[in-house]
């Protein structure tokens, strides 16, 4: 890829849709053999810190609409790899947790995935890395979504 210092926004776009679709076919790479989809995988990462999560926390974590999470942790509840408890803070929420049987599963396919994970040179980047894209996440969740009017020189 050339370097476009005239052309950041898409440089960085195109950037960042490649790491993307590299890390998400890596990901699904490791996860074949277990049967297990990158949804499944981000349901149960979430999961892992044994605290319980809702539905709408779960659905903006792993990034997928509500229908469509529904019918995951029906099929993972089905599985024996999560179970849904009632809220003991709020009766009207549900909360998904792992079964033992699911941390089992969590470990073993987290212990995939970080085995096929390439370590970025320099150590430590990694950490940079995704404080740098949470800044940007956070950026983008609070810019409209069309480009602000530029001035009469266009900058």
């Amino acid at each position: 890829m050339t370097d476009t210092p005239d052309r950041p926004v898409e440089e960085l776009v195109a950037l960042l849709t490649r790491a993307e679709r590299l890390s998400v076919r890596r990901l699904r790479a490791a996860l074949e053999e277990a049967g297990c989809s990158a949804d499944a995988w981000r349901v149960m990462a979430l999961l892992a810190d044994g605290r319980g999560h809702g539905m709408t926390a779960m659905a903006e974590h792993v990034v997928l609409p509500p229908p469509t999470l529904t019918r995951l942790v029906d099929q993972l509840t089905d599985d024996g790899v999560v179970h849904r408890t009632v809220d003991p803070l709020d009766r009207r929420r549900i909360l998904v947790h792992l079964t033992p049987r699911g941390r089992q599963l969590w470990q073993r396919l987290d212990q995939r995935v970080r085995g096929a994970w390439p370590e970025l040179p320099g150590g430590g980047d990694e950490e940079l890395l995704a404080a740098l894209l949470r800044r940007l996440v956070a950026a983008l969740e609070g810019a409209p979504a069309t480009a602000p009017s530029r001035g009469a020189n266009g900058r």
